[in-house]
């Protein structure tokens, strides 16, 4: 008698199997992934449970709770979409529960999506389908990459899924994005090329998350792209994390008064109180475009007392005599 050939989703179990026995999990991110879901959630490779799906009502409270970011990342999900939508992938933007609150894609592939569960109020999370873009982006809180068979059920080895965490202006985790594709000829360099666009989108979202929080301050780019909320004062109001990881800014430190100048201009001599005078007058006759009355009159002072100060400091000039 011929000897049957084990179906896919056995081969794909056997696959998990013989590597959760071997000692990969201790080198490898995807394996202790495999891990995780076996023997932490107790999950079958083999299963073929499609994701659990919220209803209505539940599925609105995860969006509530998402408050300013869903507003704030609807621009760069068009944008996304328009950037890798044309392959048959589409956008999804997860909670930080692994729940998308919402998505892009093509009426066309709508049906094909839906039964595969990237859609709106599918649970997504580690614990519920093992190793996925959205769920183990959430527990390794980085960027990556789970593709075709580096799925942890045997049922979702045609997709891959490339994800971002997106972090809101306090460093927490609030989200995930995704672009999911279940097109067999994604090619490897195509997947390069979302891994890129998918960053850029993260950090715009990120970016603006920001901002909206911090309206009234001015926003400074550190050197490594993090963002500083910084207050009239000079004063240090809030930290992206990428900022906070290349400053070495701790949730302590930034709760008490940080002069930015201190922070950005390493090496830096403390400033007199003369030397910040000058730097009001320098800005003053400045806006004032070197009107010495305007500038006077913007600093609440008299003309007279403005002169005065402009002839005790000879650094300081007006461009033009008046």
């Amino acid at each position: 008698m011929a000897r049957s050939t084990p179906r896919p989703a056995a081969r794909h179990a056997a696959r998990v199997e013989a590597t959760l026995a071997s000692n990969a999990p201790a080198r490898s991110a995807l394996a202790a992934s495999w891990r995780r879901s076996s023997e932490h959630h107790k999950l079958d490779p083999a299963a073929d449970a499609a994701p659990h799906r919220l209803g209505e009502a539940e599925l609105r409270d995860h969006r509530d709770a998402m408050g300013p970011l869903l507003h704030a990342a609807r621009p760069s999900l068009d944008r996304l979409y328009q950037a890798v939508g044309g392959s048959g992938c589409c956008v999804l933007l997860a909670d930080s529960n692994g729940v998308p609150v919402d998505r892009r894609g093509a009426s066309v592939d709508d049906p094909v999506f839906r039964g595969w569960g990237l859609w709106t109020g599918a649970v997504w999370d580690e614990s519920s389908v093992g190793t996925n873009g959205i769920g183990t982006c959430l527990i390794e809180h980085r960027p990556l990459t789970i593709h075709r068979d580096q799925h942890f059920l045997a049922k979702n080895a045609s997709l891959s899924c490339s994800a971002a965490p997106i972090w809101d202006h306090d460093a927490k985790l609030a989200g995930v994005l995704d672009v999911s594709s279940c097109r067999a000829d994604l090619a490897d360099g195509f997947v390069d090329l979302i891994r890129l666009a998918l960053a850029d989108a993260a950090r715009r979202i990120e970016a603006e998350v920001f901002r909206l929080a911090f309206p009234d301050a001015r926003i400074v780019l550190a050197e490594n792209g993090g963002l500083l909320a910084v207050d009239r004062d000079d004063l240090i109001v809030g930290a992206s994390r990428a900022a906070r990881q290349e400053l070495g800014l701790t949730a302590e430190r930034l709760g008490t008064p940080l002069p930015a100048r201190d922070l950005l201009e390493t090496g830096r001599a403390c400033e007199s109180l003369d030397h910040a005078e000058r730097a009001v007058l320098t800005r003053a006759l400045a806006r004032a475009g070197g009107n010495v009355s305007a500038a006077a009159a913007a600093l609440g002072i008299s003309r007279a007392t403005l002169h005065r100060k402009l002839k005790r400091d000879p650094s300081v000039r007006p461009s033009r005599a008046n």
